[in-house]
């Protein structure tokens, strides 16, 4: 079998970061028997600078025959968040109808978490979040700029099919965990968009009565994300607070650099995109400090996409092994002084 991956390493530490980690994924694959071919898409911030766009006009049809894409990192110090953002990621997202964005949380050997008396394995959830609309839809606009009634409109947009699918989905994970979904809204403030989420949850739920379903306020669920991690298996939200939910989610469990992340089109239709979740970490991009281990995380939920579960296995448990040896290369967001390149040598051994 040969796959096709395009590789879009981006700005920052994320072309550092994909440099180091793709030979590994390569080298997976000829361990596994099959073939892993990558096109490179030099886009990105850089490019924006120069040619005023992150990408070409053509470039989801570029992409589209991908088997899968693999993201380093979007952002720049110079260029405002929310151009980059929609001038790379949201179309993506929204053009391939990746409309999950899956991001596991796990608490690993080695590691010690913010919040005191967690070990191994006690914080070990997954936040299946909202990708393509509601609080993230591009509808509205600003009027009357430069005067005392300037006028800005940010439109939330949630429709019955894109609510269903969702949840649809994270039910169906929870099926094949512990057996337990988490529903974050703000439906006491939200009365329409969140009153409607939680409606479709309850009509999803019946379809899954051997599921227990929690109910949660984004606040709330903010604080127990820290005061009982523990007791979460599947949370499903909107785009908004799944967002704001994973990253604190990431820190709880040691650092965003162990935080992987796939936008997902589940049909197959369109391929869906894989990327780290630390950013692109202008702070320290050029040092050589990176943590891989995020992107290579990513990369074994690429593989596990494409249904060659033993490879992502293998870096997985690679990832695992590294951690839970005291005497391993670290880098410094884990407490240790290791370059990205040790790490990832470390790692090929383990391999």
């Amino acid at each position: 079998m040969a796959y096709n991956i395009a590789v879009i390493p981006g700005d920052g530490i994320g072309t550092e970061i994909t440099d180091a980690v793709l030979p590994l994924l390569e080298r997976g694959s000829e361990h596994h028997g099959f073939d892993f071919e990558t096109t490179w898409y030099e886009w990105g911030s850089e490019r924006y600078l120069q040619d005023g766009a992150m990408m070409p006009e053509d470039g989801l049809a570029r992409l589209e025959h991908s088997d899968a894409i693999f993201l380093g990192a979007v952002g720049h110090p110079n260029i405002p968040d929310h151009v980059t953002l929609n001038g790379l990621l949201l179309p993506i997202r929204k053009g391939f109808d990746q409309y999950i964005c899956k991001r596991p949380s796990i608490l690993y050997d080695g590691i010690e978490s913010p919040l005191r008396g967690y070990a191994a394995g006690d914080i070990d959830f997954v936040v299946y979040r909202e990708n393509t609309e509601g609080e993230y839809a591009n509808i509205g606009g600003r009027e009357h700029r430069g005067f005392d009634h300037e006028i800005a409109v940010q439109s939330a947009v949630f429709t019955r099919e894109g609510t269903q699918r969702v949840v649809q989905q994270a039910f169906e994970a929870a099926t094949h965990r512990d057996g337990r979904l988490t529903s974050v809204t703000k439906s006491n403030a939200q009365a329409h968009s969140m009153v409607f989420w939680d409606d479709i949850v309850q009509e999803v739920s019946e379809e899954f009565p051997d599921v227990t379903v929690e109910e949660l306020l984004v606040d709330r669920a903010s604080m127990d994300f820290i005061r009982r991690p523990e007791t979460f298996d599947v949370v499903v939200a909107s785009n908004l607070f799944g967002d704001v939910l994973t990253d604190i989610a990431a820190t709880v469990t040691g650092s965003l650099g162990l935080a992987p992340s796939g936008n997902i089109n589940p049909s197959g239709a369109y391929p869906s995109m894989f990327e780290p979740v630390h950013g692109s970490a202008p702070d320290i991009a050029g040092q050589g400090i990176a943590n891989p281990l995020a992107a290579v995380l990513t990369g074994a939920m690429l593989f596990e996409h494409l249904g060659e579960n033993e490879a992502a296995a293998a870096l997985s448990t690679a990832v695992e092994s590294q951690l839970a040896d005291e005497s391993a290369p670290r880098t410094p967001d884990l407490g240790g002084s290791a370059t990205t390149a040790a790490v990832t040598a470390d790692l090929e051994d383990r391999l």
